[in-house]
């Protein structure tokens, strides 16, 4: 691979965590709760406020790359480490992205529901121009693949388990942490999870192709 398609993948690869990160803001603006995966980090932002949502999303990150090391053990690719910066600036893209957002009333539920409705929409745009890249998978999505190769189970299969396992964890601790009462985990995180694969697959169709056609010329 030359070096400037290199460096086109990898600023294609960031401009698609940019999106991504504003996708995130426009549900947490909401404040009816976020995709699964953000779902932990979210409700960790409500109750440890000193820290911001887009640090949690780094700790979180942070959780899930360790997660592949132990997995993968000698497996485990150095490349992969490349993880950390990109989830570094995915966690300060999305704290600047609340702070875009930040503008925007939200005293009318159905402004709300937009947000929710709009933040699937930029974050599956987001992923697709990631995924077009070519280069270096989300912390989430590598998660999920590690734990997939070392299972020998489906990858799709594995993506849903761990989506629902996230949420279920976010609700305990919300009722660990607000006596019994569910913070940060709402219909939002359950339409984010309903429609954001089909919003990727919509956006792949049509970026994908053209991109890849760019960075071959």
């Amino acid at each position: 691979m030359k070096k400037k398609e290199l460096f086109l993948r990898y600023f294609i690869l960031i401009i698609g965590l940019l999106f991504s990160a504003f996708g995130v803001a426009l549900a947490k603006h909401a404040e009816l709760g976020v995709t699964p995966i953000s779902s932990v980090a979210n409700v960790m932002s409500y109750k440890i406020k000193f820290l911001s949502m887009g640090s949690w999303l780094i700790i979180w990150n942070y959780a899930l790359i360790a997660g592949q090391i132990i997995l993968l053990r000698r497996n485990f690719r150095l490349i992969q480490l490349l993880q950390i910066p990109l989830s570094f600036l995915f966690g300060w893209f999305t704290d600047f992205g609340l702070r875009c957002v930040s503008i925007i009333p939200k005293d009318v539920y159905i402004i709300r529901l937009a947000l929710v409705f709009s933040g699937i929409a930029v974050l599956a745009f987001g992923i697709s121009l990631s995924v077009a890249a070519g280069v270096i998978m989300n912390s989430g999505e590598a998660f999920v693949k590690a734990v997939s190769d070392v299972s020998g189970r489906n990858f799709g299969n594995i993506k849903i388990l761990f989506d629902i396992c996230c949420v279920l964890v976010s609700i305990l601790l919300s009722l660990l942490f607000f006596s019994f009462r569910i913070i940060g985990t709402r219909e939002g995180t359950v339409i984010s999870a309903v429609l954001t694969g089909f919003a990727v697959k919509f956006f792949n169709k049509r970026i994908i192709g053209p991109i890849q056609t760019f960075l071959t010329k």
